[in-house]
């Protein structure tokens, strides 16, 4: 195809009123992305959110070419395979300890589908009418209906609005008004109709890479306990090193109920995910009456050549990944620090390998007028810099390296000298 016509192709979150050609991308490696023009740009968003060992990583190319030779496709109903089975066993040493089963999917939407529809199932299946879920403000969770439903709603789903379902919504726990969201998610919970609560822990992802503490989370966690509310973790975005520990929950000392766990899970390789949960969950949907069985599917559940994706990704966090998320970590608090005194930002912060800042700006919010102009303004930098409207966050591969992450933060800061 040549560069001058127009591409059939309608890509993601992208107005292409607006938007000029796409960048064409042609090999990946490490932290960097290549274009056919030969250009070399720095992938400081891990390509939303995925990448976290690095692009093409040999260890998990060689797991991936080695499972597509012997078997690359098995319908999981009725049947197994040992890639499966080793990501499950591997899964449930890492994961907070009281998750006992593990239910594959596709997707990290797909994951947090499957959580809600365990945990209706559940009180369905122990006969207990509880069936309202309740959510965080600003919270985002993917965009099939019943993740847009305990998401925020707002200009991602107006259009959707007559499929979504109600749901009860507590406050963000902002710096110094944590009281008050506990104090409302108490109230909410009060409700005997309370199925779940789902929330992102430590961090807010697209809805503006929102931060709140450990001890918070805890409490949230033990509110629900005390109420008997069933606790979803979406550690779709927060997994795998990103917070600074391999999991968000970690930080609180807490077990989710039911967990989703996606993105890096095949190191960004291939597309997996799992929801797990308690044994009794799983025990309230195991029968010999059939009705009560889990109703849940897509095709491609448990794909061979992806679980020998993640079996490479979780084999090189036993060989010491934690040690290049910590050292990421310095790195992302040394960098940003000076930004705190930068009076052209504002809200500067930092958890684990994660920092975000909001550039002081006549609007705010996804859809601010200054977010197209500071893409594209990264673009000619050769940074992959992918604001959510003022706010840039910097969520990079671990195998970046200082001066990387130094042309990242001067890139943010020449993009205020041009924009601010």
């Amino acid at each position: 195809m040549m560069p001058s016509q127009r591409s059939p192709i309608w890509h993601p979150f992208t107005q292409h009123a607006l938007h000029g050609p796409m960048t064409r991308i042609v090999r990946g490696e490490g932290a960097y992305l290549y274009t056919a023009d030969d250009r070399r740009i720095i992938d400081a968003i891990a390509s939303w959110w995925v990448v976290t060992h690095g692009h093409c990583h040999p260890h998990i190319v060689r797991a991936i070419q080695s499972q597509a030779e012997q078997l690359n496709q098995i319908i999981f109903a009725g049947h197994t395979h040992d890639p499966a089975e080793a990501v499950a066993a591997q899964l449930l040493k890492l994961a907070p300890d009281g998750l006992d089963y593990v239910f594959f999917s596709d997707s990290g939407s797909t994951s947090v589908e499957v959580a809600l529809k365990m945990a209706l199932g559940y009180w369905h299946n122990i006969g207990v009418p509880r069936t309202r879920i309740v959510v965080m403000q600003h919270s985002y969770h993917g965009d099939t209906v019943g993740t847009m439903s305990v998401g925020a709603r707002g200009v991602f789903n107006a259009a959707y609005e007559p499929l979504l379902f109600d749901v009860a919504s507590i406050p963000f726990p902002a710096a110094g008004h944590e009281q008050a969201t506990l104090d409302a998610l108490e109230a909410a919970c009060s409700n005997k109709n309370v199925a779940a609560f789902i929330v992102e822990p430590l961090i807010l992802g697209a809805g503006g890479m929102l931060m709140y503490p450990a001890w918070a989370l805890k409490e949230l966690k033990r509110i629900c306990e005390a109420a008997g509310v069933l606790f979803i973790a979406d550690e779709v975005m927060t997994g795998w090193g990103r917070t600074g520990t391999l999991f968000a929950c970690e930080q609180a000392d807490v077990t989710p109920d039911i967990a989703c766990y996606s993105k890096g899970l095949t190191g960004g390789s291939l597309p997996l995910a799992v929801t797990l949960c308690r044994a009794d969950i799983y025990d309230a949907h195991y029968s010999s009456d059939r009705s009560r069985m889990f109703f849940h599917s897509s095709s491609y559940t448990a794909n061979p050549v992806a679980c020998a994706a993640a079996n490479a990704n979780l084999e090189l966090w036993q060989r010491g990944a934690h040690e290049r998320v910590a050292s990421v970590a310095a790195m992302q608090e040394r960098l940003i620090a000076p930004f705190r005194a930068d009076p052209r930002f504002e809200n500067v912060r930092r958890t684990g390998t994660i920092t975000a800042l909001d550039l002081k700006a006549n609007d705010a919010g996804y859809l601010a007028g200054i977010g197209p102009k500071l893409l594209a303004f990264f673009e000619r930098r050769n940074l992959l810099l992918r604001p959510l409207g003022n706010t840039i966050y910097v969520m990079p591969p671990y195998c970046v390296t200082e001066a990387d992450l130094n042309e990242i933060y001067a890139g943010i800061g020449a993009a205020a000298d041009a924009l601010a």
